[in-house]
């Protein structure tokens, strides 16, 4: 089981909405998408945000930043 769960994560992402606003992650897959491109950007060598042991896979750190607000999730239109 994933830790935090996907709709913990949603949360941390959409935080920031407005009542009324077009959230930013409406789904899992986006969740997913956003923290295989991380955890590919940190197994490339860019340095994680988190504090991360050598043992944690770089999914795990990625979903660590995630859930700590260290990596935001742009929409489509904002990249």
């Amino acid at each position: 089981m994933l830790h935090p769960s996907y709709t913990d994560l949603m949360q941390v992402v959409n935080k920031d909405v407005e009542e009324g606003e077009t959230k930013v992650v409406n789904s899992r897959y986006s969740i997913v998408m956003a923290t295989a491109k991380r955890a590919r950007e940190i197994i490339d060598g860019s340095r994680p945000l988190v504090r991360a042991k050598n043992r944690d896979k770089a999914l795990s750190v990625a979903i660590d930043e995630l859930n700590q607000a260290k990596i935001t999730i742009l929409g489509e239109e904002d990249e």
